[in-house]
């Protein structure tokens, strides 16, 4: 019975996960829908092989799997792990010192739920809007210890809502600050959810550097400008803590990670830091391996987990 419940709810869920722009969206029926499951009769993903199902009205979150795809997240998530572990003892580097972001922009929320259930705590996501609907879905089935990594362009305008619907308890970091603009705004939402919530937190943030020069890819250049806005939130945004640098860099172009490392040096120095205090959130699925090797402590692995994308339809 209990797995038979579970795959109504599954159904029931992916629907509305895959609808979360739509109007007629409500958390609160998904709450219902899942009130039913208890955590003893919830069956562990884990253990089994998800199944999705294109939904074609809606072409942004159905393009992440084709009709009737298979994905075996907790083999995709023990493969990726096992990797980054060879990676580490390869370069020397210590046990835990590389931290996993399982990017889910586009894909329903079963399947985070079966990283979930792997041990996989750290999500990273593109898009505000999904990120908030799926924090609120973690909610509902109660999965409160999960971490939320905002990795996407985010508009100064989304800021508040972001921060007062993940909460700072929920949302690690945002890994895409390059204006004072948008830290600005992020400190200001910082505040007005401490001030509601009678807490004291900070929100992490990367300064996301663009170390390939390439007009089409967003982040402060490498140098002066970077240490110049590392500056500038440090003294203007006390609810923000700069916990590291992030980079997307030009694909096969490694030397982007090299210049990561060297701006870490730089910034480290200007907030009289040692470099090692300093995160470097650099590499995805292509490259997460030599990112490593480069000094990576955040690699951001996506398809390699959920599966491809496909942007076409």
């Amino acid at each position: 019975m209990a797995i038979v419940r579970l795959r109504r709810a599954t159904t029931a869920l992916s629907i509305a996960s895959l609808n979360y722009q739509s109007s007629a969206f409500s958390h609160l029926s998904l709450s219902k829908t899942f009130s039913h499951l208890s955590r003893s009769t919830r069956v562990p993903y884990s253990k089994h092989i998800v199944r999705t199902q294109i939904f074609k009205d809606n072409p942004r979150m159905s393009s992440s799997t084709g009709a009737d795809d298979t994905v075996d997240i907790a083999s995709n998530i023990a493969s990726v792990r096992q990797r980054i572990e060879d990676a580490m003892a390869s370069n020397d580097r210590a046990d835990g010192s590389v931290r996993l972001v399982a990017v889910s922009k586009t894909k329903p929320v079963e399947l985070l739920v079966a990283a979930y259930e792997t041990g996989q705590r750290h999500f990273g996501e593109n898009y505000a809007q999904e990120l908030m609907s799926k924090s609120t879905e973690f909610e509902a089935l109660n999965l409160e210890d999960v971490r939320w990594h905002f990795i996407g362009p985010l508009q100064s305008n989304k800021a508040a809502s972001l921060v007062k619907t993940v909460g700072l308890d929920k949302l690690a970091c945002v890994e895409t600050v390059s204006t004072l603009k948008l830290a600005s705004k992020l400190n200001r939402a910082c505040d007005a959810w401490n001030e509601e919530t009678g807490n004291q937190k900070k929100l992490g943030i990367y300064i996301q550097v663009n170390t390939s020069g390439e007009e089409s890819k967003s982040g402060a250049s490498p140098g002066s400008e970077v240490v110049e806005l590392v500056k500038q939130i440090s003294d203007e945004c006390p609810s923000l803590s700069i916990d590291g640098l992030m980079t997307i860099g030009s694909p096969g172009d490694y030397s982007c990670f090299d210049t990561l490392v060297e701006c870490r040096e730089e910034t480290a120095a200007a907030m009289n830091k040692e470099p090692k205090d300093l995160e470097l959130s650099m590499g995805m699925s292509g490259d997460f391996e030599i990112a490593i090797a480069k000094g990576s402590t955040n690699v951001r692995v996506g398809s390699t987990v959920f599966g491809n994308r496909d942007y076409s339809k």
